[in-house]
């Protein structure tokens, strides 16, 4: 009996430190499947070695972080049915995300469950512009940041171009080609003109009509605004038609991960904006970011992208709100980011409290030659900074933001 009682008394107390230390849920809602898929695969990731990190020093208000994940493959109807089996789930925090669609249709549909959503890849003026709310939180660029960087690089270099652009029917690509234009002077559609191709489910017929069409213009400047795989597949049929060669090709939002995919022969040469790579912890003397580069090519055998630098950057900013204000509650972890200025792996950073924006340094950049990638010990160091620009000078300031909200019949405020 004594044995049974001490038996019991010992479940009981396992019982309830269990209850303790329920784990904190993150949910990942991000693209498994599709054109975006291996920046999701990065996103993944940058998230475990950032649960990993957090669960080593003891969690957040003293309980473990697990995730969750559901992939979207891109697609907004997805990825909202995905939020309500994540939280249903007993997510607390939503991330993720490599189309702007997606992030803004899940995150209206996290608001209305009363769960913070942070974008990861989500470049669209939109998403903190019209369709901003105070429940998402967008850690990378905008594309109006993009363009600025951009069209400042392109304006000493390329001066009085004529554009050609093919652009992701979505509401990345639209308000991408819109910002570019605004800054390299491009918004005579007659002289620079463009077309539109399907997203998601462009068919490469699609692509090479595009192609086939900026080949007989006379564009000295080919503006690809597309985003992985699609961007890939097009750059394939620009070679083919010799265009790689005759024109200066231009993706605003490149990765490490389109590069890797593209190979760098073919990628080599395009211009384009990065908020982060491996390299800028180097140059911006960023200890936690060389350190975060250092524990990821450890981990997973390869550096990482800015993809998965957004998502792990994201867990660490989480947990910072939630252990300032010593609470899940999503009002609090509001109050505790908005205006929060900090450092992780680069220079300073900014949760802006108008739009939900980080404001952070963007860079254009440039694919290197093939032969210096291979020069290279690492063979992935693909990228050349050619400029950059302050997060707070890259940013729509806040009277264009409210000008935006307003045309857009929005409040000036978010709600």
């Amino acid at each position: 009996m004594k044995r049974t009682l001490t038996a019991l008394a010992l479940w009981a107390g396992l019982c309830t430190t269990a209850s303790a230390v329920d784990p904190i849920t993150l949910g990942l809602n991000y693209p498994r499947t599709g054109s975006y898929k291996e920046e999701g695969l990065a996103q993944m990731r940058g998230a475990l070695l950032a649960i990993d990190e957090l669960n080593a020093k003891g969690g957040v208000l003293g309980r473990p972080l697990r995730m969750i994940s559901r992939d979207t493959a891109s697609r907004p109807e997805k990825a909202v049915n995905n939020v309500n089996r994540l939280i249903d789930d007993g997510a607390a925090m939503l991330f993720g995300g490599s189309s702007s669609a997606v992030a803004i249709a899940a995150s209206k549909r996290a608001r209305e469950r009363g769960i913070l959503y942070f974008g990861t890849l989500t470049y669209s003026n939109d998403t903190t512009g019209k369709n901003g709310h105070r429940y998402m939180f967008r850690e990378c660029n905008n594309a109006w940041m993009s363009a600025r960087v951009l069209g400042e690089y392109l304006s000493k270099t390329l001066p009085n171009k004529r554009y050609f652009y093919i652009t992701s029917d979505y509401t990345w690509g639209t308000t991408t080609e819109s910002s570019l234009r605004q800054t390299t002077g491009s918004t005579d559609t007659s002289k620079h003109p463009s077309i539109k191709v399907p997203f998601p489910g462009a068919r490469l017929a699609d692509y090479r009509d595009a192609l086939t069409q900026a080949a007989s213009s006379d564009a000295e400047v080919l503006t690809l605004v597309l985003f992985g795989d699609d961007l890939v597949r097009a750059m394939r049929i620009a070679e083919d038609l010799g265009l790689t060669q005759r024109m200066q090709i231009v993706a605003p939002n490149l990765t490490q991960s389109i590069v890797e995919q593209g190979g760098p022969g073919l990628m080599q040469g395009v211009i384009g904006t990065e908020p982060w790579t491996w390299r800028v912890p180097e140059l911006e003397k960023s200890e936690p970011g060389m350190a975060f580069v250092k524990n990821f090519s450890e981990r997973y055998d390869l550096y990482p992208s800015s993809s998965a630098a957004s998502a792990y950057s994201i867990v660490h900013q989480w947990a910072d709100a939630a252990t300032r204000a010593r609470t899940l509650d999503s009002e609090s972890l509001i109050n505790a980011l908005e205006g929060h200025k900090y450092q992780l792996l680069k220079g300073p950073q900014e949760w802006r409290a108008l739009d939900h924006q980080n404001l952070q340094t963007v860079y254009a950049v440039k694919v290197k030659s093939r032969d210096e990638i291979m020069k290279d010990r690492s063979k992935q160091d693909y990228f050349e900074i050619v400029g950059r620009l302050e997060g707070a000078l890259a940013a729509q300031t806040p009277e264009e933001w409210k000008q935006e909200r307003t045309a857009a019949g929005q409040p000036p405020q978010l709600q």
